[in-house]
Parts: structure tokens; sequence; C-alpha cells
């Protein structure tokens, strides 16, 4: 789909369309909704961009509350988003043993219980072991630098799926 046809989307069809851009937070495509017509993609996302740097810290931490565990439960019984289920694959994360399963969920627990929101990392632009190193870094940080680097991420991955579904239809 191009951005002329993008611009003139109704409410109903927009949201539909990119509800899962940002990992079930249809919110997020309703937010920027009312800022069209875009010039191009890199408006549209820079829109998105901007709602998500307006949010308190509460609603960035909500908007990551979001996503689900790499490799969690979801991905092994097959029932997250298409999107997210293609992104980890593309990581390598099908490919893990038991044992990294069991320590991958291990860490997934370790930081929702020290930060109250999923480790979140593009995985499309990263394999196992780098999530796995940088899942290990992240367990100690601070809380406003993992906030930070979540947020960061969720860019990346929102930057992916807009090109996508806007260049590739």
């Amino acid at each position: 789909m191009d951005i002329a046809t993008i611009n003139t989307l109704a409410y109903e069809e927009f949201v539909n369309f990119f509800d899962n851009v940002v990992e079930k937070c249809p919110l997020i495509a309703a937010a920027v909704w009312p800022k069209r017509p875009f010039k191009d993609l890199i408006a549209f996302e820079e829109a998105i961009s901007e709602f998500i740097d307006s949010l308190p810290d509460s609603g960035k931490e909500g908007l990551l509350r979001c996503f689900r565990f790499l490799a969690g439960r979801e991905f092994q019984n097959g029932t997250l988003s298409r999107q997210s289920d293609e992104e980890q694959k593309a990581a390598g994360m099908d490919t893990m043993n038991s044992t990294e399963v069991a320590h991958m969920a291990r860490l997934n627990e370790e930081y929702q219980q020290r930060f109250g929101f999923p480790f979140v990392m593009c995985s499309r632009m990263n394999n196992k072991v780098s999530i796995f190193n940088q899942l290990l870094v992240s367990c100690q940080n601070e809380r406003t630098v993992e906030r930070a680097r979540a947020i960061k991420e969720v860019k990346r991955i929102y930057h992916l799926r807009l090109q996508r579904l806007v260049l590739n239809d």
C-alpha cells in the first residue's frame, strides 16, 4: 500500500491495517490517524515516534507490556502474532534446544520481576546469541536506562513492520 492510499483510509480501516505495527497496541494507530496526511513513510514513522515519546513513563511501560516474552510460552505454543512469530524465527529462536529455552524463560522472568514489563528487542535485527547477551546485560540496568533501551527497540520493530506494510504490499 502506498502512502497516498494510506492517507485516504477511513479511521477503522487505518486502525485495522496498522493495529499490530506496535505489538498488540492498536491505540498507536488510532492516535496517529488524525495526523494524516503523511508526506511519506518517514513522516508516518515520526508521528508514531512523537506519540510514544510524549507518553509519561507509566505510559511507555504500559506500551512495553503489550509485548510478549521472546521465545516465551506464546512462541512455543504458536500463539504469537504472525509478525512476532516471523521475527523470532528469523532470529533463530525456533532453533533453541530445551536448555536454551529454559534459560531464556528464567532470564525473561528475572527481567519481568525487575522491571514490570517484558524484555523487548528487535529480533529481526538480531540472533539468539545477541538476544541472550543483551537480556543478560539488561537485567543489570537501571529502570530508566532499560525503559529507554526498550523503547528504542520498539521503534526498530515498528520501523521494519511499516516498511513491510507500506513498501511491500
